[in-house]
């Protein structure tokens, strides 16, 4: 059975998506440009496939939702979870990565935990030591936080950070009728994700979705031959639809598998009225990926 909005055919299928650790943070600073450095610089470069981290800018804050007064942002950043004791270490090796290289070098800016969660991570071995002893622990904006001297001042981040396990890997895909069309129903589909509390992007638009297979397992995921556009005609496994040019995919990360649900809803909703988005998926591969199936019928 397929389902419809408004024009376009919304596929009867499911995706897959698995078990993460994430921690929570909000991220402040002097000014605009020194926000969006730090945000953007900590968050980029998607490399869970590598057993190492992905992170998304889940919603900017005011200067009235932030600890210290100063505009900020809340952001994400993720590690696989595969159930074994090892997992929080490897969030919190590479947490800090993404902090001390991302963030604290950025002038102006400080760190602050934003997830309700027992679990915690002490800071201070893999970012705090940064300061080379002459770190100091304070309490500022009602909280225990590292000083860490700078020659630009002061980094400021709070000692404790919570992290949980969340659900990676929800998306959807979109069939269109041309690149132009693709990047339009993407850029929609990202902001409306951003409007979704606890949810974020780690891609933004996506242009190579992967299929578990390969021929080359030294390098990971390979492309999803099945679906590349430019491939129609030349094998006979295509399943790309007639008039289709493009397929952008866009992976969702939350706080819970009803955030994702949340989110996937709210991008394809976002695109319901794009001329030239013809048809609406998602991947799953067989059970092969992940624990949780979302069915696009049951969220939308």
């Amino acid at each position: 059975m397929e389902l419809d909005i408004g024009s376009i055919t919304i596929d009867d299928t499911y995706c897959e998506a698995f078990d993460g650790l994430l921690s929570r943070l909000i991220v402040t600073a002097k000014d605009e440009r020194r926000l969006h450095r730090a945000i953007n610089s900590s968050t980029a470069l998607p490399s869970t496939v590598f057993g190492e981290a992905e992170g998304g800018i889940e919603k900017l804050l005011g200067e009235d939702e932030t600890p210290d007064g100063r505009m900020g942002a809340i952001i994400q950043i993720w590690v696989t979870y595969r159930g074994k004791g090892n997992d929080s270490k490897t969030l919190e090796y590479e947490l800090s990565k993404r902090i001390r290289q991302g963030i604290l070098v950025t002038p102006t800016t400080s760190v602050f935990n934003a997830l309700d969660s027992k679990e915690r991570i002490d800071i201070m071995d893999k970012v705090g030591h940064c300061g080379d002893g002459y770190e100091s622990i304070e309490h500022r904006s009602g909280r225990d936080v590292i000083n860490i001297p700078l020659m630009m001042g002061e980094f400021i981040i709070e000692r404790y950070i919570g992290f949980k396990r969340g659900v990676m890997g929800g998306n959807v895909w979109f069939f269109c009728e041309s690149e132009d069309v693709a990047i339009d129903a993407g850029d929609r589909a990202v902001e409306a994700i951003g409007r979704v509390d606890q949810a974020i992007t780690s891609f933004d638009i996506c242009s190579a979705g992967s299929k578990p297979e390969t021929k080359y397992p030294e390098i990971g995921p390979s492309t999803n031959h099945f679906f590349c556009p430019t491939l129609k005609g030349k094998i006979k496994e295509s399943l790309v639809p007639e008039n289709i040019k493009s397929i952008p995919e866009i992976v969702i990360n939350g706080t819970s598998v009803e955030v994702v649900g949340d989110a996937m809803k709210a991008a394809i909703y976002a695109v319901k009225d794009i001329k030239g988005v013809l048809r609406i998926s998602t991947g799953n591969y067989g059970g092969k990926l992940g624990k949780y199936k979302i069915y696009l019928k049951d969220i939308l």
